[in-house]
């Protein structure tokens, strides 16, 4: 069976027979460049499984390299090998296509993670395919797919944005599939569902007695995706003093428990998400510029349901089966004027909103089909676009005491938005303007369930 063969371009040759041995304990054979016409010669007369390259050339960088694998070698992984710190230039090399980026003085060990990485990926095992995948065959959804499969093959950050029930997540778990840590731990954490003095233990991990409560040692949720994939869901909900410790640990690639003195080393992608505007909460203060620009590397964006309805026949039956093959519901057909009625909602919700609308007309319809009076759909477009004001516009009895009085008016315009959303709260938060934070903080200090 043939060895792999990797590329090692870098100008000073120590460093060059380092990585060279490195590889080699790996059962990997390599050949060395020392400038970039050395190294296009080789490309042209080897096939290469890995390509490391030092981004300062004595004819140019690596990223000139980069981008000329890119355009003549787009299936060979290529990683290049920063300045301690520098990571303004590995961020710049990951946009031009880079698979991963390594620091001087080079950790070995991450060496090793990386390679193995890179030669599953040229192996094919990370090309198994993936049982999810995001439904539908218009031109956005068709697009979104193939950015999928690209960005896979990537260890570049990658922000996925897009408004609340798009399927942010199940875009993050699509990229860890098609990838070459599909064999690794998939972990999902949603920074707004978890208090402020929670995060950093959550994250992090603490050690016993390093705060109240703290009766053991725990491993936080870097440790737990070591090896495998993060996604920081509403990410834009981090409060501005954790930011700085997760850019530290995303830069470092190594995390520090609460209560601990010495810093554990991680290999973790990280896939971010938000219905927010990042660049937004930038502007005003409220997200670290220099933690936006690690984290947005690369920006996936995921349409809402509203800009590619042709896709919500396919997506109601694909809902409807699953709700039956899990047993959610029992087995149902759709009425062809239901499709209809469904085709014609705007969904503020996007597909969350519709999945939670035919479970619930799955549930209740009669003689195993849904028709168009289960979905209580009243008005379709007009309805979920038109603001919720009806229960604002009664207003409380003027002869309440102020506070009482201002409280009875949030309470309405509160349950007003959940009931829009169908009690979908990321939703409701979005639709009031309002952080998921805010929304869960007045939701129990008004006493609304």
């Amino acid at each position: 069976m043939t060895r792999p063969l990797a590329l090692i371009v870098d100008d000073e040759p120590d460093i060059c027979e380092l990585l060279g041995l490195t590889l080699q304990r790996m059962a990997v054979d390599s050949h060395a460049a020392h400038d970039l016409r050395q190294a296009r010669e080789l490309l042209g007369n080897h096939r290469f499984d890995l390509c490391l390259t030092d981004m300062r050339l004595p004819d140019g960088d690596g990223i000139d390299l980069v981008r000329h694998i890119q355009r003549h070698h787009p299936d060979l992984p290529t990683a290049v090998i920063t300045a301690h710190g520098n990571m303004e230039t590995a961020i710049e090399a990951l946009k031009a296509g880079a698979f991963d980026f390594v620091s001087k003085p080079v950790d070995l060990q991450a060496l090793r993670d990386l390679a193995q990485a890179a030669l599953r990926l040229g192996s094919g095992s990370a090309r198994r395919g993936t049982r999810l995948t995001l439904i539908g065959r218009s031109p956005q959804m068709e697009q979104t797919r193939a950015l999928i499969a690209k960005l896979a093959r990537s260890q570049a950050p990658i922000y996925i944005s897009g408004e609340s029930g798009t399927g942010k997540e199940l875009a993050a778990r699509m990229i860890h599939d098609l990838g070459p840590r599909a064999d690794g731990p998939f972990v999902a954490v949603n920074c707004g569902a978890i208090p402020a003095e929670l995060m950093e233990s959550e994250l992090f991990g603490h050690r016993k007695g390093s705060f109240t409560g703290a009766v053991r040692d725990k491993s936080g949720l870097f440790q737990s995706a070591n090896g495998g994939t993060l996604l920081l869901d509403e990410v834009g909900e981090l409060p501005l003093l954790l930011q700085v410790k997760l850019l530290r640990a995303i830069q470092e690639k190594a995390v520090r428990a609460v209560g601990s003195e010495r810093e554990v080393r991680v290999d973790v992608r990280i896939l971010s998400a938000t219905h927010q505007n990042l660049a937004r909460l930038v502007a005003d203060g409220r997200f670290r510029q220099d933690l936006f620009y690690r984290i947005n590397v690369i920006e996936l964006p995921v349409p809402p349901l509203r800009e590619h309805p042709e896709d919500i026949p396919d997506l109601a039956r694909h809902i409807i089966n699953h709700l039956a093959e899990e047993g959610i519901t029992p087995p149902v057909s759709l009425d062809p004027a239901a499709v209809t009625a469904l085709a014609g909602y705007h969904y503020p919700g996007n597909v969350r909103e519709l999945e939670n609308l035919l479970e619930r007309a799955a549930a209740l319809c009669e003689d195993g089909t849904i028709r168009p009076d289960d979905l209580g759909l009243d008005s379709p477009k007009a309805a979920a676009m038109a603001p919720a004001a009806s229960a604002a516009d009664d207003l409380p009895d003027a002869a309440l005491p102020l506070p009482a009085y201002l409280e009875e008016i949030e309470r309405r315009r509160i349950v007003a938005a959940l009931e829009q959303t169908r009690w979908n709260r990321t939703a409701a938060a979005e639709l009031l303007g309002v952080s998921f934070r805010t929304l869960r903080y007045r939701l129990k200090k008004l006493g609304i369930e």
